[in-house]
């Protein structure tokens, strides 16, 4: 990929991050690519916590993950993460994962929304980031991630939990790296003793709150080892997160 508007993070799998396998979590993975992003924020002098003094930040609206593989202890991966397109308020980030012999072994996008924490609101991007990131229309993956995702209402497989303060961050509503967590402990035992997450679509709809009981809801989909997954609050009609996912054996 030949273009100057990219930026490139590299990072060493530690032992904590792993599963009983050896190989990275699906959580780990999404958290990699926040830290990427925001890494991108810093090198252009937008750090999050300088943006947070000025009461604004991102929200992940929606996103894709694919992973042929999922690197292995002590592994160097590479993330190469861009902006391909902007609307006012909104930017679309794109993403690759290398491994050591530069091959790509996952994609990711995901659309971001520029954020007024205290008036829940969204506002227009800061003229000086759009300059300094600028953009490249090239996508590391196709894929609609604006396209609705219906929620289910019953479910197959449900677990409950609590939101508690680590659940938040500091835009004040709870982590989008959480609702995977809660979407991957509703998934069935054998599925996630045999399979890996090859893929997951996801729409985040709405904040809950700390304090609040969580439901996550799956359901098998109509193709193979396929998911749907709803997170909501538990005694409201309030759905937070609407999801796909697929899974290959290991």
């Amino acid at each position: 990929m030949k273009f100057q508007n990219y930026f490139d993070k590299q990072f060493e799998l530690r032992y904590f991050e792993m599963n009983k396998l050896g190989l990275a979590t699906p959580t780990i993975i999404l958290g990699l690519l926040e830290e990427t992003a925001a890494d991108h924020c810093y090198s252009i002098n937008h750090s999050l916590f300088d943006l947070f003094s000025k009461n604004v930040g991102w929200v992940l609206v929606s996103g894709f993950l694919q992973m042929d593989r999922y690197p292995n202890y002590k592994e160097k991966i590479t993330i190469r993460t861009w902006l391909s397109s902007y609307s006012a308020i909104k930017g679309y980030r794109e993403n690759l994962i290398f491994d050591e012999q530069h091959n790509i072994i996952g994609r990711a996008k995901g659309l971001w929304l520029f954020f007024d924490i205290e008036r829940r609101k969204p506002i227009p991007i800061f003229a000086d980031i759009k300059e300094q990131w600028s953009s490249y229309s090239e996508e590391s993956i196709e894929k609609n991630i604006r396209k609705k995702i219906d929620s289910i209402d019953t479910a197959n497989h449900l677990k409950t939990f609590k939101v508690n303060r680590f659940d938040t961050d500091m835009n004040k509503h709870v982590n989008n790296i959480r609702y995977l967590q809660w979407t991957i402990e509703s998934i069935p035992e054998d599925i996630v003793d045999n399979y890996y997450l090859h893929q997951i679509d996801g729409r985040f709809i709405a904040e809950a709150e700390y304090g609040d009981t969580v439901l996550s809801l799956t359901n098998e989909d109509s193709q193979k080892h396929s998911f749907k997954h709803t997170i909501k609050v538990k005694g409201s009609n309030t759905v937070c997160a609407t999801a796909k996912t697929v899974w290959k054996r290991i």
